[in-house]
């Protein structure tokens, strides 16, 4: 399955020089797609993308370089038929907001990582009342409070709690039921326009989970900072719903679930991709290793012991300390 992150943000707030360094310093030994959108009008329906332009930019080597003036899905399709990435990063325009292209991407069977809004730290106050901005913000799930190196500590705080009440204000909800499309959100700081690694902790190839359930030795080696990765395994014997019981009863503390996992009623394994709060799901055949799940979030430990302790054909594994 190809991963992808969406990176939306306001004019002039530092999304290309973000997504340029961010690709040359992360993902330098991934192919990578990067897609620019310059949007004109969006349909009614919110479906339609129309006056689409798109480039690739050139980042590093392995990296895709071309132009595409197409309607969106079509060029996406484009490029995975021709290029077939590993991850697609797509910047969006600063005056569009970013979920009809989360949708759109959801309609050609793309893994959704992440949908990153960047704010200005030192400029929100000009743009910070306008509509697109607002709703930008509201359709994330990661935010970066970009340029933090050009405010004071007391002037940052103020942009995050200013940031806090719009995302809470105009967080984007399903129309049918009301609930939030992503119930849980990060937020992150970027400095000279290069954010920490943990905001694309955990973005694994099937054979890296495959990998990590064969290979898995200790907890800590996949520890990164306040953001912490939790391996579990799963007995035999369960059902596609007690994987979707685990999912549904994720603390706001885990954004991510990555796993391979073994049901009874489902004929293959599961490659499960939880990102927020929205999931996806992948059968794999020829599978033969134990079911795993893993865990992303902030400072995670004691819920994930509290999940297996609720669900007890969930497992972490254990280790005993040499002396």
């Amino acid at each position: 399955m190809i991963q992808s992150f969406i990176i939306t943000g306001f004019l002039g707030v530092g999304k290309t020089t973000m997504l340029t360094n961010t690709v040359k310093k992360y993902f330098s030994d991934k192919k990578v797609a990067i897609v620019v959108n310059e949007f004109g009008d969006i349909g009614i329906d919110g479906n339609i993308l129309s006056n689409v332009y798109s480039e690739v930019l050139e980042i590093s080597e392995g990296c895709i370089c071309c132009q595409l003036a197409e309607e969106f899905e079509s060029g996406v399709i484009e490029i995975i038929n021709k290029y077939n990435p590993e991850i697609i990063f797509v910047e969006t325009s600063g005056a569009s907001e970013p979920f009809p292209i989360f949708l759109s991407l959801q309609n050609l069977g793309v893994s959704i990582e992440g949908i990153i809004c960047v704010v200005d730290s030192k400029n929100i106050n000009s743009y910070k009342d306008n509509s697109t901005a607002k709703y930008q913000i509201g359709g994330s799930n990661i935010i970066v409070l970009n340029k933090t190196d050009l405010v004071s500590h007391e002037e940052l705080e103020i942009v995050k709690q200013d940031v806090i009440a719009i995302k809470e204000e105009y967080n984007i909800k399903n129309n049918l039921t009301g609930k939030s499309i992503f119930d849980r959100y990060a937020l992150n700081n970027s400095e000279q326009g290069l954010v920490k690694k943990e905001v694309f902790q955990g973005v694994y190839k099937i054979d890296e989970i495959i990998g990590l359930a064969k290979d898995y030795k200790h907890e800590s080696h996949t520890a990164d900072d306040s953001i912490t990765q939790k391996v579990a395994y799963l007995k035999e014997g369960i059902q596609f719903s007690d994987i979707e019981a685990i999912l549904n009863n994720l603390p706001k503390s885990i954004y991510r679930v990555k796993g391979i996992v073994k049901a009874l009623d489902v004929p293959n394994h599961l490659a499960i991709n939880y990102s927020f709060g929205d999931t996806s799901y992948e059968e794999l055949e020829d599978y033969k290793e134990q079911s795993i799940m893993i865990f992303i979030g902030e400072s995670i430990d004691d819920d994930v012991k509290d999940l297996c302790s609720q669900f007890d054909f969930l497992n972490m594994p254990q280790f005993s300390i040499k002396k």
